[in-house]
């Protein structure tokens, strides 16, 4: 058993308690069988069998991705070129193109070739402090497509360098073979993708996208009701595009998360908040869409719901790869703190994906996924656009 001591450095705990950031300036972080086992003032720390000095930079625990699509085939760039010419995502969706188009591709992509394009999209996520990263299905549409998507994320979490935690999203959209019987669909997704998925170890939470163009609230809460009966945490795409009734909905399933809630009305949020949901923002998709409704942030607070940060890294609303990116929007386009903004990609997007007791924080007893940055203060994750920030991350306590 070796004892990693990183020293000479500022740690910004990130934990509930402790003032801004939960800051120790001048202080020390050591690491034992890929956790930590002690942080505090650097004149305080004990004797390490390495010790690496990391001359003043700043850690932070590895930042959290608690909301992506990382997974699929081909890309929408011609779709962006239509919405920037004015059409909306709506009629996009309407006339076959949207998460259809990229199903066509991702049927026909074998694994390995999806592997690789979502390891290259991964890069940008790594190289902005990502450690965890949440990876949805939901672009297959079918069993052997579902499934195939699954296995992909959950080789990425064996062999990619990051944590990999799996949302089976079978409730995307509806595919053209089903168009013109979608409950055949819904039974598909619900009675026989979703075991089979679950049976196979694939899934760690079940998602579904509810809006006028995609799912109903019933129809989500007979997904959610079969999720319940296979021990599996819910979270739910709610009110992106219009108040649906979605953060409701998730908080009746005391769904891990609610994403997206540009729309959610006041008594969405007090039903959050009753029932402990994360709101998780996602500004990229907001950017992308060019949307006018930002989410109730002032309610939120005002409650107390907790807000996550994520990058909803897809080929169609949000081709965003960059986790510091995703913090300047949300600082930028939401109004958040800084110290808002980086605990919604630590702590709480933790907790947005059940990991909270692992991840999230720089704390004894937590897994040491660490993110090492060359900033003179924690605001400037947020601040900066694009600049590389990162000097290393560390993964259950090993540089990676």
């Amino acid at each position: 058993m070796t004892d990693r001591l990183l020293t000479d450095c500022h740690v910004a705990t990130m934990a509930a308690q402790g003032g801004a950031y939960g800051a120790i300036e001048d202080g020390a972080v050591l690491i034992r069988d890929g956790r930590i086992a002690w942080v505090g003032p650097r004149a305080q720390a004990p004797a390490a069998d390495v010790v690496e000095r990391l001359d003043g930079r700043w850690v932070t625990p590895g930042l959290i991705d608690c909301h992506t699509h990382l997974v699929f085939g081909g890309d929408r760039s011609a779709e962006f070129e239509q919405r920037l010419g004015g059409v909306s995502y709506e009629e996009i969706a309407r006339a076959g193109g949207g998460i259809v188009s990229s199903v066509k591709a991702t049927r026909e992509a074998g694994e390995d070739a999806l592997y690789a394009s979502a390891v290259a999209r991964l890069e940008g996520l790594k190289a902005t402090g990502v450690t965890t990263v949440e990876i949805k299905s939901g672009y297959g549409l079918d069993r052997d497509s579902e499934l195939k998507m699954l296995r992909v994320a959950r080789r990425i979490g064996r062999e990619a360098g990051v944590r990999v935690r799996t949302s089976y999203l079978g409730l995307h959209a509806v595919p053209p073979e089903h168009r013109a019987d979608r409950t055949a669909y819904v039974d598909l997704a619900i009675d026989d993708i979703l075991p089979a998925a679950q049976a196979a170890g694939l899934v760690d939470a079940v998602d579904a996208y509810c809006e006028p163009i995609a799912f109903s609230g019933e129809e989500v809460s007979r997904l959610f009701d079969r999720a319940r009966t296979l021990g599996l945490p819910v979270k739910l795409h709610a009110d992106q595009l219009s108040d649906g009734g979605g953060a409701a909905l998730a908080a009746k399933y005391n769904a891990l998360s609610a994403d997206h809630v540009e729309h959610t009305t006041e008594a969405g949020v007090r039903a959050m908040a009753q029932a402990g949901v994360v709101a998780v923002l996602l500004p990229g998709a907001y950017l992308m869409l060019r949307e006018t409704t930002p989410p109730p942030i002032a309610l939120f607070r005002q409650h107390g719901v907790e807000m996550a940060v994520a990058t909803d890294c897809n080929p169609g609303t949000s081709p965003v790869a960059s986790m510091t990116a995703a913090l300047n929007l949300a600082c930028v386009q939401f109004r958040l703190t800084p110290e808002e903004a980086l605990a919604g990609a630590t702590r709480i997007a933790a907790k947005a994906l059940g990991v909270a007791a692992e991840v999230g924080t720089v704390e004894p007893d937590k897994v040491a996924d660490l993110a090492v940055w060359d900033i003179t203060r924690p605001a400037e994750l947020c601040y900066w656009l694009g600049k590389p920030l990162l000097h290393v991350r560390y993964v259950s306590g090993s540089r990676a």
